[in-house]
């Protein structure tokens, strides 16, 4: 068969069929009378063979050699060639992610597709203070793709530079709550707080509300306490309960990735924050009665120690309304000294008013 059938038939032109033939891979067996190249079937299946190989990624040196050495083991190649697809598609992968985070800026020009390039790179830097100025260099005229900030909240260890992530990322429109959402559901403890927090800090809107009222029941007590001081703060009076078990120390830990909080539960975990949550709350008449009978009610529990008590003492001092007043005359008699001189001394700011 001559090359120009072969071309045809096999998919391969004629110029890469020369080019085997030169690399020594593939060679016509015959002549024809007037000097052309004839491929035999064998010729041809060597052929198929080759483009084979190359398919899988092989060099041309590789096909060479797993075509012609008889003791050539595949397994030790296609293991590396397994290892360069996963690196290849990484990479692809990546390059895809950050050219839709460009996209989603909505660049107006290509100065702006260079600061959205920089801004993104100085996100992913080492360097935590680089991290931070390119959290807080977002403004009207620069800004990061909000699926970049919250990748960035949910891995961000750092203190100052999280608090400036959740700061950008509260000046966000769009898929924020939605994105975050999915950092409520991850096994690593510390990326559903870090989620929640970001969710705490967002606007108060209706997606977010949801959000936060739905991880008032998620399984991790750490989740469920950031929830409620928010919910608490914009007036949701629902979130007693859990405030009032965050005043206690009362965790109600059903998650074992919790377990590893240490005793932090036992001693009263963000307390100062519900108390002032429960403070605020008690600016509505009714409910400061329902949150003063809700602390008193936990004051009574066998099982409330004396730290939980104090602390109780303490939430009650800030809950206006005849019912934590009384709550405070019982407690000036308690047989906890601190209980008793916290409780009288609230008792006489109150009669001094």
């Amino acid at each position: 068969m001559l090359i120009g059938d072969v071309a045809r038939r096999s998919g391969v032109s004629a110029r890469m069929l020369r080019h085997y033939e030169s690399l020594g891979l593939v060679r016509p067996t015959g002549r024809t009378g007037s000097g052309y190249r004839e491929y035999s079937d064998e010729d041809i299946r060597r052929i198929f063979h080759i483009e084979s190989l190359r398919s899988l990624g092989l060099s041309l040196r590789e096909v060479g050699r797993a075509l012609d050495d008889p003791g050539f083991a595949p397994a030790e190649l296609v293991a590396d060639l397994a290892r360069r697809t996963r690196e290849r598609i990484a990479a692809e992968t990546e390059l895809l992610t950050r050219l839709r985070r460009i996209d989603a800026a909505g660049p107006a020009g290509w100065e702006d597709v260079l600061r959205t390039v920089a801004l993104l790179q100085a996100l992913g830097s080492n360097d935590a203070d680089a991290r931070q100025r390119a959290a807080l260099s977002t403004s009207e005229e620069t800004s990061l793709p909000v699926e970049a900030l919250v990748e960035a909240v949910l891995d961000e260890s750092d203190p100052n530079v999280a608090g400036a992530l959740r700061w950008a990322l509260a000046r966000t429109d769009g898929d924020a709550p939605a994105l975050l959402a999915e950092g409520l559901d991850s096994p690593t403890a510390e990326v559903r707080e870090r989620a929640v927090r970001s969710l705490a800090e967002l606007p108060d809107d209706e997606a977010t509300t949801a959000l936060l009222r739905d991880a008032l029941a998620h399984p991790d007590a750490t989740v469920r306490r950031h929830a409620a001081v928010a919910l608490g703060a914009r007036g949701a009076a629902d979130t007693v309960p859990v405030l009032v078990d965050m005043v206690v120390g009362e965790t109600g830990r059903t998650d074992e990735t919790e377990g590893t909080e240490g005793a932090e539960g036992a001693v009263g975990t963000n307390d100062v924050d519900a108390a002032d949550t429960l403070s605020a709350l008690a600016d509505d008449p009714v409910l400061a009665d329902r949150i003063a009978g809700a602390l008193v009610d936990r004051l009574s529990h066998a099982t409330t120690g004396t730290p939980a008590r104090r602390r109780l003492t303490q939430a009650l001092a800030d809950i206006p309304g005849p019912t934590a007043s009384r709550a405070l005359e019982a407690l000036s008699h308690d047989e906890d000294p601190a209980v008793a001189l916290t409780a009288r001394y609230v008792l006489e700011l109150r009669a001094g008013r």
